[in-house]
C-alpha cells in the first residue's frame, strides 16, 4: 500500500497531532497511524529506564462487560480465575480458541462482580469483538466496545509517579501494581488511572475521554520536564517489553501458540470449571509440552529477527519469536519457540541470519527485571 492510500485507510488517535508536532516518524501498526520514534529508539528507550516517557496507547482497544453473568461469562471466555479479583484489582489473562491457541491476551478490570473492563490489542478488535459477542449467548450480560471513545496514555520510567502527582490530589502511592482508581481527575479531567505497565518499570496508564486526550498529554509533558521527560514510539516499547521478556501477541502468541508453550501457565487456571481451551490444555499439560519458549543470547555476530529459523546440529528445532539488541544490557538477545528437550539454560543453538548459521546460547529470563517494584 502506498503512502496516500495508507494515510486515507489507517485510523489515527486522537493524539495524532501531537505526534507530528513532536516530529514523530510515523508507521502503520495494527491498522494505525503511529509514531516509531521521535528522537530515536535507543534515546527513548533509556529515558524511559532511568527517566521518564509518554506513550500514545490510544489504539489499544476496550470493552466493558456489565450484567448479573458478568463473571459468569469471563470465568469461560478467559484461561485465568477472575473470581480472585477484588474491586480496583487488574488480571492478566489469555483468551484462547478450544483447541488452545490464543485469540488475544489481555487485561480484566475488575470494578465489581457485575461489571468489568477488558483492554485488548488494537489489531485484535475486531477479532476479539466477534469472538466475545458469540460466545455471551445464554449468559446475561451486556458488552460495549468503547474503544472509539477512550483515549489511553502510559506514563513509564523511574519519574512516572513524581510527574503525575504533580496533576493529581489523588494520591498515588495507594495504586498498587496491577491495581487501579477510577474517577481521579488529572489535569482537571475524569479519568482511570492504573498501574501495570509494559516496559519492565514502574508506570501508569491514564484513560480519558478521547476528547481530552491533547490537554491531558500538554500537561504530562509540562510536568515531567523537570524530570527529562520525552514522548517515547512503537519503537522503544518493543525492545522495552522485550528485554522485560513481556509476550506479544503474533509473536511469543497466536492462534498457533498455547499459553502453555509460551511459559504463561500460571495464567492458566486449570482447577476452575470449564472454559474456553481448557480440555486441550489439559490435555497438553498432561502429555507435556513438545515446545517451549526460551530466552537466548546471540554469541556469534548477528542479530536474530523474527521467523529466523532456530538450528541444532543443522537441523531446525523451532523460530525466533522476538529479536533485537537489548539497549540496556548490551547484548543481541532473542526469544525462540523450539522443541522442549533443546529448552535448557546453557544450551548451544544456531540461529539461521542470512542464511549462515549463528552461535547463540539458551539464557534465563527475563532479560531485565528492574530492583525496586
Amino acid at each position: 500500500m502506498k503512502g496516500d492510500e495508507l494515510l486515507s485507510t489507517a485510523k489515527k488517535t486522537p493524539l495524532y497531532t501531537k505526534h507530528v508536532e513532536h516530529g514523530g516518524k510515523i508507521v502503520e501498526f495494527g491498522g494505525w497511524l503511529l509514531p516509531v520514534q521521535y528522537a530515536g529508539i535507543l534515546e527513548e528507550h533509556h529515558i524511559v529506564r532511568e527517566k521518564v516517557g509518554l506513550f500514545d496507547v490510544s489504539h489499544m482497544g476496550e470493552v466493558m462487560v456489565t450484567g448479573p453473568d458478568a463473571l459468569a461469562f469471563l470465568q469461560k471466555l478467559l484461561t485465568n480465575d477472575v473470581s480472585k479479583t477484588v474491586a480496583g484489582q487488574i488480571q492478566y489473562s489469555p483468551m484462547c480458541y478450544p483447541d488452545g491457541g490464543v485469540v488475544d491476551d489481555l487485561l480484566t478490570y475488575c470494578h465489581a462482580p457485575d461489571k468489568y473492563l477488558l483492554v485488548i490489542n488494537a489489531a485484535n478488535i475486531d477479532k476479539d469483538w466477534a469472538w466475545m459477542v458469540e460466545n455471551s449467548k445464554g449468559y446475561k450480560v451486556e458488552l460495549s466496545n468503547i474503544s472509539d471513545s477512550t483515549a489511553e496514555v502510559a506514563l513509564q520510567g523511574p519519574m512516572a509517579e513524581k510527574t503525575l502527582q504533580k496533576l493529581t490530589s489523588f494520591k498515588l502511592s495507594d495504586i498498587g501494581y496491577y491495581r487501579f482508581q477510577d474517577n481521579i481527575e488529572v489535569a482537571g479531567k475524569k479519568t482511570l488511572v492504573s498501574r501495570t505497565g509494559y516496559t519492565g518499570e514502574d508506570g501508569f496508564e491514564i484513560y480519558c475521554a478521547a476528547e481530552d486526550a491533547e490537554e491531558i498529554w500538554d500537561a504530562l509533558m509540562e510536568a515531567g520536564k523537570e524530570f527529562g521527560i520525552q514522548p517515547a514510539g512503537l519503537g522503544c516499547r518493543d525492545t522495552l517489553r522485550f528485554e522485560a521478556c513481556m509476550p506479544l501477541y503474533g509473536h511469543e502468541l497466536s492462534a498457533q501458540i498455547t499459553p502453555l508453550e509460551a511459559g504463561l501457565g500460571k495464567f492458566v487456571a486449570l482447577t476452575k470449571a470449564d472454559f474456553n481451551g481448557k480440555a486441550a490444555l489439559t490435555e497438553q499439560k498432561e502429555q507435556g509440552l513438545a515446545r517451549k519458549l526460551v530466552g537466548f543470547a546471540v554469541t556469534g555476530k548477528g542479530i536474530a529477527r523474527s521467523e529466523y529459523p532456530v538450528l541444532s546440529d543443522g537441523r531446525r528445532i523451532g523460530t525466533v519469536t522476538t529479536g533485537s539488541f537489548a539497549p540496556t544490557i548490551g547484548k543481541n538477545l532473542g526469544l525462540a519457540l523450539i522443541e522442549a528437550s533443546y529448552a535448557v539454560i546453557g544450551q548451544s543453538l544456531d540461529i539461521e541470519i542470512r542464511n549462515k548459521p549463528v552461535a547463540a546460547e539458551v539464557i534465563k529470563r527475563p532479560f531485565y527485571s528492574r530492583k525496586e517494584k
